[in-house]
């Protein structure tokens, strides 16, 4: 796979992603909606096959989770689940052409009330409990 780069809003933070690139995945948990102001929908790369320049912010949204962005413009760019070597990147931040398609829903049961769901694009079940 060639590179993919992308930016945050104010072009602050340049980053380029190289090596395996997961489709897209739309996340429709309250955070992700809170984050983006609408759903999250992120690729996702190894951390070493990501290169950034500029200095991104992180903030700690959970436990599990950490979520990295511009302090300049407020882009939203990175989602991290802690003690991986895998980094989620927000697909909007992507330079063109990305070669992406959104493949899959996550969390369609916490979807907002003022959208229905796209029944074009697999939805993973709701976790169970203890899952």
């Amino acid at each position: 796979m060639s590179e993919i780069e992308g930016q945050c809003l104010c072009g602050a933070i340049r980053f380029r992603l190289s090596g395996g690139l997961r489709n897209v995945v739309v996340c429709h948990c309250s955070q992700c909606r809170r984050w983006h102001g609408h759903v999250g929908a992120y690729t996702r790369v190894a951390k070493v096959d990501l290169k950034v320049e500029g200095d991104v912010a992180w903030f700690r949204s959970s436990e599990l989770a950490r979520r990295g962005f511009c302090r300049g413009c407020g882009s939203s760019l990175f989602w991290e689940r802690l003690g991986t070597d895998m980094v989620s990147v927000a697909a909007g931040s992507l330079d063109e052409p990305t070669g992406l398609r959104t493949t899959l829903q996550i969390f369609a049961e916490d979807a907002g009330d003022y959208y229905e769901i796209d029944d074009r694009i697999s939805v993973r079940p709701p976790r169970s409990a203890g899952a």
